[in-house]
């Protein structure tokens, strides 16, 4: 890398992936300071997990011409369209994508970064530097007409602030108020086809290795998914330390076990239970 989660769709409805408030999906732009410059046409293949090797394997050239402050955040292979959804131009390749697979990146300000016999490579920048890579090709097997190949993004903290803050996740600064990447810590409002937006989950890492923790004033996950039940007004362990990480006036203070996670905020402290698994809704 210069520096996963993978719906199919008429091409009639394709227009849900242009920019909104009438901004340009693609624009003019300035070439960033080093360009990729390796083949568009690379092999995938798909591995189990969702590591950042695993993520390059299946993202082809689209994971390699990112410029990530850390690793590759989110990527998909060659799959997901059929022949009918093929479009005439390469920008029509590029609105698929957004239709089929509804990505949380921009939907506008892509520029060309590079032209290849059948493929082109499109790239939102930040500070002239790729976080948003998407790969088109022309004619590929089954499925004529311009299409979305191979796709990678950045860690959405690396976004700009006014599109990050349109999501689903809350971003953590540390001490100094500089936001913390998703994949180190972030929180969310629990999905509401679940019946969950009640309850809220801090998940610090990723992958395996993660832990999750929530706070469920109604109780509406159930005891058996938690370690304990969410205490609103808990006592903050002796043992408790400040990690750094802030969300509003929130301060996040953890014991070495690492089993709850103490959140204080002016009004006291509350005690968010380890989850005991990754809810399956999420």
């Amino acid at each position: 890398m210069r520096g996963g989660l993978v719906a199919v769709t008429a091409l009639a409805a394709v227009a849900v992936g242009c920019g909104a408030g009438g901004e340009d999906l693609v624009v003019e732009g300035t070439a960033p300071a080093t360009p990729y410059s390796g083949p568009l046409d690379l092999p995938t293949r798909e591995e189990d997990g969702s590591t950042a090797q695993a993520l390059l394997a299946v993202t082809g050239a689209a994971g390699r011409a990112l410029e990530c402050e850390g690793e590759i955040f989110e990527g998909n292979g060659p799959d997901g369209w059929s022949g009918g959804d093929g479009g005439d131009t390469p920008q029509d390749g590029l609105r698929l994508h957004f239709a089929l697979l509804d990505p949380e990146v921009p939907r506008s300000g892509y520029r060309v970064e590079r032209r290849e016999d059948e493929r082109v490579l499109y790239s939102f920048d930040v500070g002239g530097r790729t976080k948003v890579a998407v790969v088109v090709a022309h004619d590929q097997k089954g499925r004529p007409g311009w299409g979305p190949e191979t796709s990678a993004s950045c860690d959405p903290a690396e976004l700009p602030a006014d599109f990050a803050g349109s999501g689903r996740y809350e971003f953590w600064t540390d001490a100094r108020g500089e936001r913390q990447p998703v994949a180190r810590i972030h929180s969310s409002t629990g999905p509401e086809h679940c019946g969950w937006q009640s309850a809220r989950f801090l998940t610090l890492g990723r992958g395996e290795t993660a832990t999750t923790y929530v706070r469920d004033p109604g109780g509406t996950l159930g005891a058996d998914l938690l370690t304990a039940p969410y205490d609103p007004d808990a006592p903050l362990p002796a043992d408790a330390r400040d990690t750094g990480y802030r969300y509003g006036e929130g301060q996040l203070w953890l014991t070495d076990d690492h089993r709850t996670a103490y959140v204080r905020t002016p009004g006291g402290v509350e005690a968010w239970p380890a989850a005991t698994d990754v809810p399956a809704c999420m």
